[in-house]
């Protein structure tokens, strides 16, 4: 399903996405880090890199004119760069429904933690997912299974391997932080699945009441929150693996008869 063309053509969009993103991150903190030296400290709220926000920090008065300009310089760098990053993310979403796996980004946006934009740079960086024969094998090729350690006849586990696809695996390790919160249907996750497949719909829910659960119990038991995210991503990948593998028979009839 897909042609190779088509395939490294999204993932470059992706990848490239992602470029525009870590110079945005780049460039907000090279103006946070201005402000914090100048004694500038943003108190109306959490949210930043809103219009209050940018309106306050186009506030700041300085006495020498140069650090006017310098503020100025670092503000127009953040807004440029967050220009290319919408730029490339409204690209992405037209060519989208284009994409010959665009019903199976469809059906992954049904988990919790997984949007249209993750869905798309999982599907980008790995392709048929379904084309390995287990979930282990796939946790494996990305890299989230533990590395171990053989010595007199002992073997001792180790921190993951971080082989494989590392984009696929930051995104997956990111997801997996929304299963924090307890399991829930809410409106928001009803309507993001809206165009799931009825088994997407059952597998999410599943995944939710699992990773959810085994969430608060790691973190209860003191376990490093970074280490529980990926030990979550982990899980993740066998329900990623299962709604693939189910999307792509239930494609298959008709991926034939177009081909015919």
């Amino acid at each position: 399903m897909g042609t190779g063309a088509e395939q490294e053509a999204m993932r470059d969009l992706t990848r490239a996405r992602d470029d525009m993103k870590n110079q945005e991150r780049k460039a907000r903190q090279q103006l946070n880090a201005f402000v914090l030296r100048h004694g500038q400290h943003w108190t109306q709220g959490k949210s930043r890199w809103t219009k209050m926000h940018f309106n306050w920090l186009e506030s700041i008065r300085f006495e020498q004119p140069f650090l006017q300009i310098v503020l100025q310089e670092y503000i127009d760098a953040v807004k440029a760069a967050t220009r290319r990053v919408d730029g490339l993310t409204d690209q992405l979403l037209r060519a989208l429904p284009a994409w010959s796996f665009a019903p199976v980004v469809d059906a992954l946006v049904a988990l919790r933690g997984i949007d249209t934009l993750a869905a798309t740079v999982l599907l980008a960086e790995l392709g048929d997912i379904s084309r390995f024969d287990s979930p282990k094998q796939l946790m494996a090729y990305l890299g989230l299974v533990p590395s171990e350690h053989s010595s007199g006849g002992r073997r001792r586990q180790g921190s993951i391997t971080l082989t494989g696809n590392s984009h696929a695996r930051r995104m997956l390790v990111e997801s997996a932080w929304s299963y924090r919160f307890p399991a829930r249907q809410t409106m928001h996750l009803k309507r993001k699945a809206a165009k799931a497949s009825d088994a997407a719909r059952a597998i999410a829910w599943q995944a939710q009441k699992r990773l959810c659960d085994r969430y608060r119990r790691l973190s209860e038991s003191g376990k490093n929150i970074k280490l529980v995210c990926v030990a979550i991503a982990r899980e993740l990948v066998g329900f990623i693996w299962d709604i693939v593998r189910q999307e792509m028979m239930r494609l298959e009839p008709k991926r034939q008869a177009a081909a015919g």
